[in-house]
């Protein structure tokens, strides 16, 4: 007996029928961030495992609990949880940032993390993200967050918050990773066991426990604000006045803190409530010792992510537009022999044009194809039959009015179709696309 093979869990297929949604998504992303300067990189699906152990941070979850890791003989490999530490390796790598600063690339592609899977949440999930080399002044940070504005913006979302945080450099950190340790010690027979490891090594990953006790606990923890040294201070000041400048609404939240180790200073998110609790449909930030730690000369970055999975579902809860899906220009419903290979010859050339043409491949009778042709929104349908070969014309059938035009089979066929194209399909396109300039 044959078995039914499933997708894994925490996996999911995008089928011909919902893919259009995810074109508009990314060409909206690619065409934003092309406006910024960015330019498209593209990265191995698997890295070294202690690439990421450098950079995400051992006390994580993602490290801890997530990553998906195989031994290949006796080297170690990890599909990436996320887009930042390979696209900076490759940069290193590449020698990117000996070229003219700030370099600034973007990506889409795929992440794979072991978590329980939930609404916009999944174990294989996508992600469109932006990185920036080279600039620590403030107004890159506000670069970076403008970008990411304009992307949700384009889409045509809607109550979207900005939060931001400071979340200090080691210096500052230092004193206020005392004071953490100081105020957790209270709970140390009420903490998880991730937590009680990460009390001692990094216990500002307690700040970003799941875990609902935890969290509760961490409600009254010291704040990081209070513990920024004057550079970090004034770095979190002059942000905020050029997102003011820039008309970027934003909000404090001091308990940002972001999932991995490499961030510095400002960590911000922008945060929705229409996909549930876990509802943040961007995040990022500045990990300006990220560089340094992966082997390169000093050189402060920043930058963030946006998951691709999420922000289609928050699309589609807000009901936002999608590009119309590509649909057949013409169909031939050829009715013997001779008239397919004459189909065969008028799609070839209309294809080598530009359109969408389709012919009968499995032998229809009429009632058939007319049937599949509806299916498949065909803009237009013509017959071909002994009758239509023998005069040389056939009739050109508009299927959104039953309009017929007569249309010759001699060279000028294609014109006269591109202009029926023109007269009867692209018209309203045409239209709408004055309505919108």
């Amino acid at each position: 007996m044959a078995v039914k093979i499933t997708r894994p869990q925490g996996t999911e297929d995008v089928t011909p029928k919902n893919i259009y949604k995810w074109h508009t998504l990314e060409k909206i992303a690619r065409d934003t961030a092309e406006c910024f300067g960015f330019k498209e990189i593209r990265v191995p699906t698997f890295e070294q495992t202690d690439l990421f152990l450098r950079s995400v941070g051992e006390t994580t979850d993602v490290v801890q609990k997530e990553m998906y890791t195989v031994k290949a003989k006796e080297t170690e490999f990890t599909l990436r949880p996320e887009g930042t530490a390979g696209t900076i390796r490759a940069m290193l790598q590449n020698g990117m940032l000996n070229d003219a600063l700030p370099q600034k690339v973007f990506y889409i592609l795929s992440c794979f993390r072991h978590e329980r899977p939930q609404a916009g949440r999944l174990r294989e999930f996508h992600q469109f993200g932006v990185e920036m080399a080279g600039s620590a002044d403030p107004c890159a940070d506000a670069e970076i967050i403008s970008l990411a504005k304009n992307v949700l913006e384009r889409v045509g979302l809607k109550n979207i918050d900005l939060h931001i945080n400071s979340i200090g450099c080691p210096a500052c950190r230092a004193n206020y990773h005392d004071a953490l340790k100081k105020y957790f010690a209270d709970y140390k027979d009420k903490l998880c066991d991730t937590c009680l490891t990460r009390l001692e090594k990094n216990p500002m990953r307690i700040l970003d426990c799941k875990s609902p006790i935890c969290s509760e606990i961490a409600k009254d923890a010291p704040v990081i604000l209070d513990y920024l040294c004057e550079e970090c201070n004034n770095h979190f000041e002059k942000l905020q006045s050029y997102l003011k400048a820039m008309n970027i609404e934003f909000s404090i939240d001091p308990k940002i803190v972001r999932g991995l180790d490499y961030y510095t200073k400002t960590v911000f998110e922008f945060v929705t409530n229409d996909i549930g609790a876990q509802g943040t449909v961007c995040g990022g930030g500045r990990y300006d010792g990220l560089i340094t730690e992966l082997g390169g000369s000093p050189t402060p970055a920043l930058g963030f992510g946006m998951g691709l999975e999420r922000l289609l579902l928050t699309m589609e809860n807000q009901g936002c537009d999608f590009m119309i899906p590509a649909t057949c220009d013409l169909y031939i419903a050829p009715m013997d022999d001779n008239a397919i290979i004459k189909a065969m010859q008028l799609t070839q050339e209309l294809r080598s044009m530009g359109y969408q043409a389709e012919y009968d491949l499995m032998h229809r009778g009429i009632k058939a194809q007319m049937k599949y042709a509806n299916k498949i929104n065909a803009s237009f349908v013509m017959v071909l039959g002994g009758n239509e070969l023998e005069s040389g014309v056939a009739k050109l059938k508009y299927m959104e009015t039953g309009e017929q035009i007569e249309i010759s089979l001699d060279d000028k066929f294609f014109e006269t179709f591109e202009n029926n194209m023109i007269n009867y399909v692209l018209k309203d396109t045409l239209i709408d696309f004055e309505e919108v300039k």
